[in-house]
């Protein structure tokens, strides 16, 4: 069974050549990953991902293996220059990359809440149209007089069961007890006068007056219907009023990429190797030299954070980084000459600040 899986094939060709140079480094001088670990100081962890080719060495894993290996470090140092760049480049497409991903997704949203508006409102217009279509019956309306149920039917009614209406009907009994009109009585053999038609026709004065109330009411509730109706229809501000406000949409933090393990104030005193946020994720965004020592300012811009990486130092040097958030990270380097700080939280590289310092005196800092 091979002892190193295949590298990634989308690995940039100098990335490619700097991981096989260091497997073959490893496997020359025989050390397993633990004992790679336990001589260098970093983690076996670490280690796998360099030789895997996910995550790029710093310069002071590079120096180390150089030195448990016994090879030349200047060799092994340029071609680690060479992949630092092409890591770069990498950065830089991958930023593109997820800057369109993010860019369509929010148009896709922007695109579904404008269509989920504009079928709201469709719907709303049709709804109106429709409460406002000619010839539709009013709510509750009542026949005016002469319809069914009206005052008409009412006086009809009226006239119907008046005893006076209709003349040769059969009297009722309790008609045959009232006392007779006085007057001159007509003879014996000669027909009794006729009404006139007018008197015949008059309702008597109970049923005049159950007629009129009946007219007032059924008047009284035309004109309430009639009311409710034409007050009651909403106009356009009540319907835009009456429109539901589509609700919010709710914002999602941007999910951390595999790998990557934390963001922000999280990742102050961590390791940025251990945590993901090296190699493809950082960049060298300021260097300078310290007296004779070399320091650059790294930045990952997915964690956050920044760290400080020195190289070319005197032994017993201590590097030391600070951010405006009072977040402080530092490394002795002990006997070594190079090295990084754990990283401290920052929103961009321009609030971090570098200093070296040996014996606990300040041999300088870089410019805020």
């Amino acid at each position: 069974m091979p002892r190193w899986k295949p590298l990634p094939e989308e690995l940039d060709p100098e990335i490619r050549d700097f991981a096989s140079q260091m497997r073959r480094l490893v496997d020359r001088s025989g050390l397993s990953l633990s004992a790679l670990s336990d001589k260098t100081g970093y983690s076996k962890t670490s280690w796998e991902r360099y030789l895997g080719g996910r995550l790029l060495p710093p310069q002071g894993a590079v120096s180390a293996l150089a030195d448990v290996t016994g090879t030349d470090v200047r060799h092994l140092a340029t071609l680690w220059e060479l992949a630092e760049r092409a890591w770069s480049r990498a950065e830089m497409r991958h930023d593109m990359t997820m800057e369109a991903i993010r860019i369509s997704q929010a148009r896709e949203a922007l695109e579904a809440a404008e269509a989920a508006e504009a079928a709201e409102a469709g719907a709303a217009k049709g709804r109106r149209r429709q409460r406002n279509a000619p010839g539709r019956p009013a709510p509750d309306a009542v026949p005016g007089p002469g319809g069914p149920g009206g005052t008409g039917s009412a006086a009809t009614t009226a006239l119907r069961t008046s005893p006076e209406a209709a003349p040769g009907a059969p009297v009722p009994s309790h008609a045959a007890a009232r006392p007779t009109p006085q007057g001159p009585r007509p003879a014996p053999g000669r027909p009794a006068p006729r009404r006139t038609a007018a008197r015949a026709a008059e309702p008597p004065s109970g049923g005049r007056r159950v007629t009129m109330l009946l007219a007032g009411g059924v008047s009284a509730l035309a004109v309430l219907a009639a009311t409710f109706f034409f007050v009651d229809l909403p106009g356009d501000g009540d319907e835009a009023a009456a429109e539901p406000t589509p609700p919010p949409r709710k914002v999602t933090e941007p999910k951390l990429p595999d790998g990557v393990l934390c963001s922000g104030a999280d990742c102050t005193g961590e390791d940025p190797e251990l945590m993901g946020c090296g190699g493809q994720y950082a960049e060298t965004t300021s260097d300078a030299m310290i007296g004779a020592a070399y320091v650059e300012v790294r930045y990952s811009e997915v964690c956050e954070a920044a760290w400080a990486r020195i190289g070319a130092a005197e032994p017993g040097d201590t590097v030391v980084i600070t951010a405006d958030t009072d977040a402080r990270a530092s490394q002795d380097l002990g006997e070594n000459t190079e090295g990084y700080t754990m990283m401290v939280a920052a929103k961009s590289p321009d609030v971090v600040r570098i200093c070296v310092e040996r014996a606990g005196t300040s041999q300088g800092c870089t410019v805020r």
